[in-house]
């Protein structure tokens, strides 16, 4: 049992860090790119907002043996903890994309509007005023996110990436051991409230400042 959620905290921790970033630079891309807007270019965004269209309503058990060959081509092989870590990143980050991206869209255009008439720079705009606006819904969408990633984290336990998912198939489900599968709820239910508990605070503080 611990084993297993060190494996789902390392799972979650490294998807988190890895797509979160990669995330919030294709969100930001996909607003700036907009028809209209700072860096409005139709063919980036059409090609970004096409992909993660494709990608985004794939399930993820099966995105999971879908990309079987990129994950073997990335860590040698589509087994353990470290493989699945793979598809979780490719998911994590088209989702958050366009999580970050309904969030910058929805930043009043007065404020960029008023920025750009003292002469900001198109980045400075984006990276100093616009993401900074949208701060306090990007932290409840990145809570979210953890969320859904703690829930991929046991997705990947079918196809032997360890973690809590794994455990509870292995000693739960395959050996009818109840008590099992139920500690193993428990603790990944626990997990999400500290990570929703923590991400609401974070949010509270940024709107009273």
């Amino acid at each position: 049992m611990l084993q297993s959620i060190q494996e789902t905290v390392f799972m979650v921790a490294v998807t988190l860090v890895i797509a979160g970033a990669a995330g919030l630079i294709v969100g930001a891309v996909l607003y700036a790119t907009r028809p209209g807007n700072l860096f409005a270019n139709p063919i980036v965004f059409q090609t970004l907002n096409i992909v993660i269209n494709l990608v985004r309503p794939i399930p993820f058990i099966i995105f999971l043996t879908a990309v079987g060959p990129l994950t073997k081509a990335v860590v040698g092989t589509t087994l353990g903890t470290t493989a699945a870590i793979v598809p979780m990143v490719v998911m994590a980050t088209v989702v958050i994309a366009r999580v970050v991206e309904q969030n910058l869209v929805a930043v009043d255009p007065g404020i960029v509007e008023a920025a750009s008439a003292i002469g900001a720079r198109r980045l400075s705009i984006l990276f100093g005023v616009v993401i900074p606006e949208a701060l306090a819904p990007l932290i409840l969408g990145y809570t979210f996110m953890f969320i859904a990633v703690v829930d991929m984290s046991a997705m990947a336990g079918y196809i032997g990436g360890g973690g809590l998912g794994n455990f509870a198939i292995i000693y739960g489900y395959q050996q009818f051991d109840q008590g099992a599968t139920w500690v193993t709820v428990a603790i990944i239910v626990v997990i999400v409230q500290v990570g929703q508990f923590i991400g609401n605070r974070l949010a509270q503080r940024i709107l009273r400042r």
